[in-house]
């Protein structure tokens, strides 16, 4: 099963950080070329919301069914953190891209209550560019392009 799910989330991360890009970029070029908001804009953002939340599930079942959860009672939190990898594996990694998804959510629930054009797109930008740059910041990438 872990197999399974580590290569789910492997795969579905292109999907996120695709998906994220386009938003990002889109709302980035929308907001200094002073263009409207338009459904398609609300698409863009709800999709990226969508995978970004079914990633964070991916990512949370992984976390859990995972060999290397088993490291905290082995070596204690104080190992863990002098070590690079399982510190970036099994905290830096899902406590960054938990933040992420967070702040994905909350620029999707805070543009909705905007009411002008310009201020939908500028909240969308903001909030997924620095999630954006989360996400970018603690993939494993050594492991995953690898």
């Amino acid at each position: 099963m872990y197999e399974i799910v580590r290569t789910l989330h492997s795969y579905w991360a292109y999907l996120v950080l695709l998906v994220l890009i386009i938003a990002t970029v889109n709302a980035l070029i929308k907001t200094f070329g002073d263009k409207e908001y338009e459904a398609n804009d609300f698409r863009k953002s709800l999709f990226t919301l969508i995978v970004s939340h079914i990633q964070l599930l991916i990512g949370l079942v992984l976390y859990f069914v995972s060999p290397r959860l088993q490291m905290f009672s082995e070596l204690g939190m104080g190992e863990i953190m002098k070590d690079s990898v399982n510190r970036l594996y099994l905290v830096e990694h899902p406590f960054i891209n938990i933040i992420a998804v967070a702040l994905i959510t909350i620029g999707y629930s805070k543009h909705k209550r905007k009411l002008t054009s310009k201020a939908k797109l500028k909240t969308i930008a903001i909030f997924y560019t620095i999630a954006l740059v989360l996400f970018l910041s603690r993939i494993p990438w050594s492991t995953w392009l690898g």
